[in-house]
């Protein structure tokens, strides 16, 4: 495995490929395999084009081969910002074939985020677009380059310039005789070793780096694909930024490839962009987070799109209310799968044959049975169920360190390899996982520890809180107080009043916002998910203020 990467124990490894979980395949065999057994069929759909699996296959090829002409090796790291094209898409499977290892970035990233990830992976190479919704990606390039020497190569999708090659000079390298372009036919990686990094969505400011290996990510895909009960006659509408872990493999774009189906690909997850490509192309399946679940309800109220090809809708990535759950099934006219997910592994999906209050409460249960949870206390001892605690997990395809930090890990990792997430979590009787909130979200206000996410419930059980964000503020005496970000719907409640309205629910008095702001909107992070960062730092502007 690449330096800088922890392994799994080899005991633990060789268990999980004799019970046929590791299977030694790697995604650029899956795509080939893909290739043989569906030929002609669509894999890939974006704007007009359609691309067939054979198609894309050897598309992967050329450009495997105009990368390895250019320079690109074996383990070399190359950062990959693009927006949802197919060129991503035969651009990773090219790079995972050479053996080089990408660095997924978000298309909304910028100098600082992409300098860190050049500077944390030590990256060759970095991949990007001309122009992104009116960002000039380029000047941004040349910036991060001028002070990173490491940096050798900047790939760009568009037109040749000056300081970047175009990937579509890739495909015309390999198009070159054999001893020009490459030295003979590409290795086949290895299927334990690192195949990707994604990024962490913690606490930390900027991303840590999570190696995913070709045997744990070709099984996770898998596995979602097989729960999501995927077939060839599914249609998977990418609606997140497909870097995202959600949207490439859970199941996503490799799941959808592992059984044959379909991936349409959508510029933007705005319902008035993607209910036209549900019609036009039959999508069956997509998946999101519930700020963009939120527009996509409003919109369904008045469009006159056909949504009627859907049956399964994912949604996870920030808790949700019952009231907010109950409402999915019955105004997209599909299934709802609650998912509980981390770009460091773990995955736990309702399944369609739960309960239906499972479905709506839950986060279900873990995808594999080799899968395994515990809920903790501070000191680590397992805590009953139905008690809250921290959530920690290991298994076939959860990280067992970040890379190149190996301080940090010690501190993220038990002894015996369970990653602690950092979840606040509980399991109902039935198995099922509740996430409750994060550890970090908890509030320490005079001695007394308050859920941010149980007061944002409560807070948006009034009807006249459409949104709710809760932090904690310093304050001299208490330690922090209770700062309530809202968007109201409707008639704004002074802080009195919001007091006594939560308190008639039943919630305990330390439990009360001690500050109330209202805006507009909440700021959200590329992902969707409510920016609580950027709440503290308006929180702290206010107070200097």
């Amino acid at each position: 495995m690449l330096a800088g990467c922890t392994p799994w124990p080899s005991d633990v490894a060789q268990r999980y490929r004799e019970q046929g979980i590791w299977r030694g395949e790697t995604l650029g065999a899956l795509l080939r395999g893909a290739a043989r057994r569906y030929g002609s069929a669509t894999a890939l759909v974006h704007g007009g084009r359609r691309i067939s699996y054979v198609e894309l296959d050897q598309w992967a090829d050329r450009l495997a081969a105009g990368f390895a002409a250019h320079g690109v090796r074996e383990n070399d790291r190359l950062v990959v910002q693009l927006p949802n094209v197919p060129e991503f898409v035969a651009i990773a499977f090219a790079l995972m074939r050479i053996g080089a290892k990408l660095v997924f970035s978000l298309p909304a990233h910028r100098s600082t985020e992409i300098s860190h990830l050049v500077e944390l992976s030590g990256a060759t190479g970095y991949v990007l677009p001309e122009t992104h919704r009116g960002f000039d990606h380029r000047e941004m390039a040349l910036e991060i380059q001028a002070s990173a020497p490491e940096l050798r190569t900047l790939f760009v999708l568009g037109e040749k310039s000056e300081g970047f090659v175009s990937v579509s000079e890739l495909e015309l390298a390999s198009a070159e005789p054999e001893s020009k372009s490459t030295s003979g036919p590409l290795p086949e990686p290895d299927a334990a070793d690192v195949a990707f990094f994604l990024l962490s969505g913690g606490t930390t400011a900027l991303p840590k780096l999570i190696p995913r290996t070709h045997d744990d990510y070709v099984y996770q895909s898998r596995r979602a694909a097989q729960v999501c009960e995927l077939t060839s006659d599914d249609t998977y509408l990418a609606v997140l930024p497909v870097e995202f872990n959600f949207a490439y493999g859970c199941p996503g774009v490799i799941g959808t490839f592992h059984t044959g189906g379909t991936v349409v690909l959508a510029d933007t997850p705005n319902p008035l962009d993607c209910f036209p490509l549900i019609e036009q192309h039959s999508v069956t399946v997509t998946s999101m987070v519930p700020s963009i679940m939120q527009l996509w309800l409003e919109a369904a109220e008045w469009s006159d799109d056909d949504l009627s090809s859907l049956r399964l809708v994912q949604v996870g990535g920030a808790r949700m209310t019952r009231e907010f759950t109950e409402r999915i099934a019955p105004t997209l006219g599909c299934s709802l799968q609650q998912v509980f997910g981390m770009a460091e592994g773990l995955l736990t999906f309702s399944r369609p044959d739960d309960p239906a209050e499972s479905v709506l409460t839950t986060q279900g249960k873990p995808i594999s049975d080799a899968d395994e949870l515990r809920i903790v206390d501070e000191d680590g001892n397992v805590l009953p169920t139905g008690s809250i605690g921290e959530l920690i997990t290991r298994g076939p395809y959860t990280l067992r360190g970040y890379y190149g930090v190996p301080e940090y890990n010690k501190r993220a990792f038990t002894e015996d390899g369970f990653y602690r997430t950092g979840d606040l979590a509980r399991l109902t009787e039935d198995g099922d996982l509740v996430i409750e909130g994060r550890i970090k979200d908890m509030i320490i206000r005079g001695g007394d520890k308050i859920s941010a996410g149980e007061v944002e419930d409560h807070l948006l059980a009034l009807p006249s809180i459409a949104q709710a964000a809760v932090i904690g503020v310093p304050d001299e005496f208490l330690g922090e107080r209770i700062c309530a970000y809202l968007v109201p719907d409707g008639e704004q409640l002074a802080l009195a009043e919001l007091k006594k309205a939560i308190h008639s629910r039943g919630v305990a008095d330390y439990k009360l916002p001690d500050v109330v702001r209202y805006v507009l909107e909440l700021p959200l992070t590329p992902l969707g998910k409510v920016d609580k960062k950027a709440l503290a730092v308006m929180a702290a502007s206010e107070q200097e203020g």
